[in-house]
């Protein structure tokens, strides 16, 4: 029996997002980044600029008789997006695309109904929380948006 669900559901959401076809010009990234940032679209899960920790756990038990637990998750990911020019609006545009192909990634449709389970790793998975940031410097401009998958699994 599985202490927590959060392993297979950070692999689960890493092989969702490098299948989305939306998604088939950015870099998935697993965890914090790496040296070699020339890939001008990213998105990284289990890491974001600032976060204290990667995913945030709590447990209880479902049901009297203690057979099952709840288990509630949060996986801290970050978007970003930069380019040489000085085109704050279209890193701003873009890096909401990236977000909205994400949502999309994690919904049910035919060809992919466990989506939003996280190919049955969890009982649901979805975006819950996002925030903005923009910076401009003497490399271009770069817009970058947190954000969170919260799920919660039977374990």
């Amino acid at each position: 029996m599985a202490t927590s669900a959060v392993p297979a559901a950070i692999n689960a959401l890493l092989a969702i997002l490098r299948a989305a076809p939306g998604l088939s010009d950015v870099l998935i990234v697993d965890g914090p980044a790496a040296v070699n940032l020339t890939d001008r679209h990213r998105i990284y899960v289990g890491w974001s600029p600032g976060a204290e920790q990667v995913v945030d756990i709590s447990q209880d038990f479902s049901y009297a008789g203690a057979r099952s637990r709840n288990e509630d998750f949060s996986i801290a990911c970050y978007a970003e997006t930069w380019a040489g020019d000085e085109d704050m609006a279209l890193r701003r545009t873009r890096v909401f695309e990236l977000l909205a192909a994400v949502e999309v990634a994690l919904r049910a449709t035919d060809a992919a109904p466990e989506a939003p389970t996280l190919n049955g790793t969890v009982l649901w998975a979805h975006l819950t929380a996002g925030s903005l940031v923009q910076e401009q410097n003497s490399d271009g401009a770069l817009a970058g948006l947190s954000f969170t998958v919260s799920c919660r699994a039977r374990i």
